[in-house]
């Protein structure tokens, strides 16, 4: 779920990202504490620190340079960043309102959806991460046992992107369209929007922090409860 670099981006960016290769979490929280005591506000920090920093993560992931550990700690600081900035939007949503995640069958490009997870579990959500190479009969499972509205399928290339299509048949098989709603993303939908169709997709976000809403929004639709 990659994003363009904000135009915005901060010197702290490139620090930032340092950490997050060095898994440096304390080092990382320094970088934001000197951003906040120069008084940038909360959302700037995310948009034009973090972010930036998780896009060139990203592509550095996609060119097989950094490790998987190295994406977990990242995950994890970006997650203490998100808890740091956003305390009140971890209080404003229920933890009991389940999301379950997943990269498709045969999709092993776990970042985005380790990102995706921090953001959604630092705004309340109750994250099922079923990790990769998740059959679609396995996501559907997951989303009955723990009563879940929202389904969100990770894919990177097209070529895996594809295998989406076989958990909507699924969804739909089993009479859940409607009640079931089925959230995509990674690199892949940002280059080609029309994907998101084509498998069956109720919605996508171009980066992380665009995940709330579109699961907030998803919920609304699947439970008719208004989006919080």
């Amino acid at each position: 779920m990659n994003s363009p670099t904000s135009p915005n981006a901060r010197p702290g960016t490139s620090r930032l990202l340092d950490m997050m290769i060095n898994a440096d979490r304390a080092g990382a929280a320094s970088v934001i504490e000197q951003a906040i005591a120069e008084g940038i506000p909360p959302g700037r920090i995310i948009a034009d620190l973090l972010d930036p920093a998780l896009t060139r993560l990203g592509r550095l992931w996609g060119l097989e340079t950094v490790s998987l550990a190295q994406t977990f700690v990242a995950a994890k600081i970006a997650e203490d960043i998100l808890l740091r900035c956003m305390p009140e939007v971890g209080a404003s949503v229920p933890h009991n309102r389940p999301v379950v995640l997943g990269n498709i069958e045969d999709d092993f490009h776990s970042l985005g959806r380790r990102i995706v997870g921090s953001f959604l579990r630092a705004a309340g959500w109750d994250v099922h991460d079923l990790g990769n190479d998740v059959l679609a009969e396995h996501f559907v499972d997951k989303a009955l046992e723990v009563g879940a509205s929202v389904i969100g399928a990770s894919a990177m290339m097209q070529t895996t992107a594809l295998n989406i299509r076989k958990l909507r048949d699924r969804i739909d098989a089993r009479g859940l369209n409607g009640r079931l709603k089925l959230a995509v993303g990674g690199a892949v939908f940002n280059w080609r929007p029309d994907l998101v169709a084509e498998v069956g997709g109720d919605g996508t976000t171009t980066n992380a922090a665009g995940a709330d809403a579109l699961l907030r929004r998803l919920h609304a639709e699947a439970t008719g409860v208004g989006a919080p």
